[in-house]
């Protein structure tokens, strides 16, 4: 009851605010408030069969992906943008935590839970990690492991070298652009394991596919891919 009432004062003067509306939360609500939590663009396509995933597809004959999942739909200028922004640019690590965290408990009660061993980020290049302080991939991936039971490892993955933005980039541009720059830094962690490799934005999936290319020349048992959300 003390703590309850010492929150709620200190709510006060140091009011939270919603992670991807930027209102107020109240009592009971942590880093989204319940309308946000209701209208979010949700995929829910860990629910469908991997025939009728229409993000499978984009990986049909370039590399083997057991599950393709993603949390949210990317919209321009709505709320999974701007908690993207928030995230990537705003120094808010606790919104990939909190909704790796949602995804994973939506990922459990459809029963996925025992699907993976090992949670891995795609990686920054060291001057990108120095310059952001963090990883947004693997913010998400320690919301993630709240709720799956398994461990994640962060450096598992290496980026080589620094390459250009993606944006503006077409697919075949893309891939080009990452093709190469990929390694894994701990062949002992993934191999035999089945990995769930995760980003905040699958858009071509370029990216994606050059890492799951990687685990599994160096051994891993299989590869799934989760992100925040799809565009």
């Amino acid at each position: 009851m003390l703590r309850s009432l010492l929150a709620d004062f200190a709510a006060l003067f140091f009011p939270r605010s919603c992670l991807a509306c930027a209102e107020p939360l109240v009592a009971g609500e942590q880093h989204l408030c319940t309308a946000c939590r209701t209208e979010l663009p949700y995929t829910d396509y860990h629910l469908l069969p991997a025939a009728q995933n229409p993000l499978a597809r984009r990986f049909w004959g370039k590399v083997p992906v057991v599950h393709t999942l993603s949390y949210l739909h990317f919209l321009r200028h709505g709320r999974v943008q701007h908690l993207l922004h928030q995230l990537k640019y705003k120094g808010q690590q606790q919104v990939g935590k909190a909704l790796g965290h949602l995804y994973a408990s939506e990922l459990v009660a459809a029963g996925l839970q025992a699907e993976f061993d090992l949670v891995v980020p795609v990686p920054l290049h060291r001057r990108k990690l120095a310059r952001r302080g963090y990883n947004q991939a693997d913010a998400f991936a320690e919301g993630l492991v709240l709720a799956l039971p398994c461990p994640h490892a962060a450096t598992a993955l290496r980026r080589t070298e620094h390459t250009t933005t993606q944006t503006r980039k077409s697919r075949t541009e893309r891939w080009q652009n990452v093709a190469t720059v990929f390694e894994v830094a701990e062949p002992t962690t993934i191999a035999g394991r089945h990995v769930l490799l995760v980003d905040d934005v699958l858009t071509t999936g370029a990216t994606l596919e050059a890492c799951a290319a990687v685990l599994l020349a160096a051994g891993a048992r299989a590869v799934s891919i989760a992100t925040i959300a799809c565009a």
